[in-house]
């Protein structure tokens, strides 16, 4: 099932990891990352100098986030793409700071934001999902008579 924009921004907010697809030596890159959603923007950070960094500020990224559940064969994935840039606005940094925790030790003093200019959204639900759903169907079917 296509998930609509808005769908796709909700499905963002319950993800706390996603991947970041990026140009490397006219190669592409893609890189684990945390992330927020920050009004209509994705923001990651990253440190001063990375690869990430040095690719990031004007160029088109694309970031990819999803939840999956192998046993049910069920979930979704979403896709952003848009022209990202560097948040340079240091009132900006100190916020973003604050929500925005690295997992990885370091220091990670670049914010690079990517407008959800282009957002697209799946959810799959396998065949032990349906039957799941049919279940939950009749359960609630069941208490309502």
């Amino acid at each position: 099932m296509v998930l609509t924009k808005e769908q796709s921004r909700d499905a963002l907010t319950r993800a706390a990891v996603g991947r970041v697809v990026f140009t490397d030596r006219a190669l592409p890159a893609v890189l684990p990352v945390t992330y927020i959603v920050d009004g209509d923007t994705i923001v990651i950070r990253t440190a001063r100098g990375s690869r990430l960094a040095r690719a990031a500020d004007g160029a088109v990224l694309a970031f990819e986030t999803d939840e999956l559940n192998a046993s049910t064969r069920s979930g979704w994935s979403v896709v952003v793409t848009g022209e990202a840039y560097v948040e340079t606005d240091p009132d900006e940094q100190a916020r973003l700071t604050e929500l925005l925790e690295p997992w990885v030790p370091g220091v990670k003093a670049v914010f690079i934001r990517i407008p959800l200019t282009v957002v697209t959204g799946r959810e799959v639900v396998g065949a032990a999902g349906v039957a799941e759903i049919a279940r939950a169907r009749d359960r609630v079917a069941v208490t309502e008579s």
